[in-house]
C-alpha cells in the first residue's frame, strides 16, 4: 500500500477535507429543511407523541435546536423501526408522511452516514500510513 505522503496533494486534500466539506453541507441543509419544511413535518406528524409534546416549540427555540429536532424528525422517517416501538411515531402518520419530505430526510440522513463514513476511511489512510 502506498503512503498518503506520496500522493498528490490535491488528492490528499480531497481525501482529507471532503468529510469535512460534507458534514458542513449536510448542515446547511438541515438548517434549510428547519426554515423552510418544519412546518409540513409537524403537520404530516401531527398524531405522533414526539410532536404532539415539542410540537408548540419546534423551531422556535433556535438553530442548535432546530438543526437536532430535523436530526430527530430525519431518524424518525428514515429508520422508523424503534420510535414505532417506544411510541414516538404514529404508524399511520409515518404511512400517510409526504414522498417528497421523506426523500429530503433521506438526503440528509446520507450526507451524515457518508461524511461520519468517509472520515473515519480518511482517519485510518492517514493513521495506517
Amino acid at each position: 500500500m502506498t503512503s498518503v505522503d506520496t500522493w498528490p496533494p490535491w488528492i490528499a486534500i480531497i481525501v482529507t477535507g471532503g468529510p469535512i466539506f460534507l458534514a458542513v453541507a449536510g448542515v446547511t441543509f438541515s438548517f434549510y429543511l428547519s426554515r423552510r419544511h418544519l412546518e409540513s413535518m409537524k403537520e404530516a406528524l401531527r398524531n405522533s407523541r414526539f410532536i404532539y409534546i415539542c410540537g408548540t416549540s419546534l423551531g422556535k427555540r433556535g438553530v442548535i435546536w432546530s438543526l437536532w429536532e430535523i436530526s430527530k424528525i430525519a431518524g424518525m422517517v428514515t429508520l422508523p423501526k424503534a420510535s414505532l416501538r417506544i411510541g414516538e411515531l404514529d404508524p399511520v402518520d409515518l404511512k400517510n408522511f409526504p414522498p417528497h419530505l421523506k426523500r429530503l430526510l433521506a438526503i440528509n440522513m446520507m450526507m451524515l452516514i457518508g461524511s461520519v463514513f468517509w472520515s473515519v476511511v480518511a482517519a485510518m489512510l492517514v493513521e495506517f500510513r
